[in-house]
Parts: C-alpha cells; structure tokens; sequence
C-alpha cells in the first residue's frame, strides 16, 4: 500500500533533493544554475519517482535514516556524492532548507 505521497512533508522533501542535486551539477559539472546535465536530470527524475512512490509517505524520515533503502545501487551511490558534496553547502546556498532538513533529521525516528 503507497501511502499519501501529495502532502507537505513529501513536498518538502522533494525540494531538499532537488535543490542539492542542481548545487551540486552546477558547481560539479559547471551547468548554468536553472540546468541540469543528462545524468543529474536522469538522478533528480530518480529520486522525484522514489519518493512519490515511497512507502512512508507523510512519516517518512530523511533518506539517510530511512529503515528500508529503497534507491537501486547505482542510483543510491550518486545520490550518496551528491548528498556528501552539497550537504555541507546548504548552509551556504539555502540555511533555511538546510536547517529544517537537520531538524527533521534528529526529531524523525
């Protein structure tokens, strides 16, 4: 059963990702800021699927302590870089996305 995946949690999660996968082909692959490159656009159409469909929906924690993986190996090592590369740089580029993400992440079990 896909539990509610429409809500405000899911949103917010999906614009989290999105926003660090464009940080990162713009300072990594050099794309102007509102592109993507093929292979960021083929993982930002990845991770949008993912969570749409992820089984959690509205309970669901930040990727990193979800109980159940559910990205394919290949897709789950760039979102892992990506993630390492523009983690830190949200505080930078986006504190507030950045904070409610750290939030989320130590309140959500």
């Amino acid at each position: 059963m896909v539990a509610n995946n429409t809500g405000p949690n899911i949103q917010q999660e999906k614009a989290t990702v999105s926003t660090m996968i464009y940080l990162y082909c713009h300072k990594r692959h050099h794309v102007p800021n509102n592109h993507l490159c093929d292979e960021c656009n083929d993982l930002l159409k990845y991770a949008m699927q993912r969570l749409t469909f992820c089984r959690f929906g509205e309970d669901k924690t930040t990727c990193e302590r979800c109980p159940k993986h559910c990205y394919r190996k290949d897709y789950k090592q760039k979102i892992k870089q990506v993630m390492r590369f523009s983690g830190p740089r949200m505080m930078i580029y986006h504190p507030i996305m950045a904070l409610k993400h750290l939030y989320k992440n130590l309140t959500k079990k």
